[in-house]
């Protein structure tokens, strides 16, 4: 099992730094962002690949069918719930005929995607999980990107969820973006760069600032973009918060 992370010291310092996301993190508590348990980066990344765009449960079934493609896989992963099937190997994968790899479901896409992963598995391009933990976030983005389907997004997720690092600031993400309108009382999303600006305050625990930002976008008593900004020109309260970002907040 993966180590219990402590995040102490992360909420201490974004508390201190950000008073509004502090006060985020008063009404939610203490931190759940843990680990979650990886047995290599091609059985992640191909997991990944699959929920893509897909209901959670439509996904599970979609997995689950991949693995049972293969029953001379002997490979069981434990998990809480016992000892369940493991993914293929890039090697089983390729020497699948596409034919096969749709009849479990996957789209077509998403079969060229896994069958790309498993080639750049083999060829070294998609590094072991101990390989990983030596490379920085950005040379894991910059080869994990070159797999097909495989865009900065998921490799950010990949990041925090799995690897457990704890300075990834998911600009791109849609919940990460929502709730820090709502945090912020903005009349709209904010831009990517106008995030990455902001979020500069919250170094080195900006993976810590996303998840509390993911659980204020779940907050029913936090108005949506836009509700609070009735009185204010459009626009005018994302160009003042961002403008902050050029100085830290007491």
């Amino acid at each position: 099992m993966p180590k219990k992370l402590d995040h102490t010291a992360a909420i201490a310092h974004l508390a201190s730094i950000d008073r509004k996301l502090g006060r985020i993190i008063a009404k939610v508590g203490p931190c759940g962002l843990q680990p979650e348990e990886t047995q290599n980066l091609f059985e992640s990344l191909m997991e990944a690949i699959i929920y893509q765009q897909l209901n959670g449960k439509v996904a599970a079934t979609i997995t689950a069918r991949v693995k049972a493609l293969f029953p001379e896989n002997t490979h069981r992963v434990r998990t809480r719930h016992g000892l369940v099937a493991g993914f293929p190997t890039p090697q089983q994968i390729l020497a699948a005929t596409p034919e096969r790899l749709r009849s479990a479901g996957l789209s077509q896409a998403k079969m060229l995607a896994i069958r790309d992963l498993a080639a750049k598995s083999l060829d070294g391009t998609v590094p072991t999980l101990r390989e990983a933990h030596q490379l920085s976030d950005d040379e894991l983005i910059e080869r994990l990107t070159t797999v097909r389907g495989i865009g900065r997004w998921t490799v950010e997720m990949l990041l925090i969820f799995r690897l457990s690092r704890p300075d990834v600031l998911a600009v791109d993400d849609y919940g990460v973006r929502k709730g820090f309108a709502k945090v912020y009382r903005l009349n709209q999303l904010p831009k990517p760069k106008q995030l990455m600006a902001y979020g500069e305050r919250w170094r080195p625990h900006r993976s810590v600032a996303c998840w509390y930002l993911w659980r204020a976008a779940e907050m029913k008593d936090l108005p949506e973009p836009g509700a609070a900004g009735k009185t204010e020109r459009k626009g005018s309260a994302t160009r003042k918060t961002v403008a902050k970002a050029k100085k830290p907040s007491a």
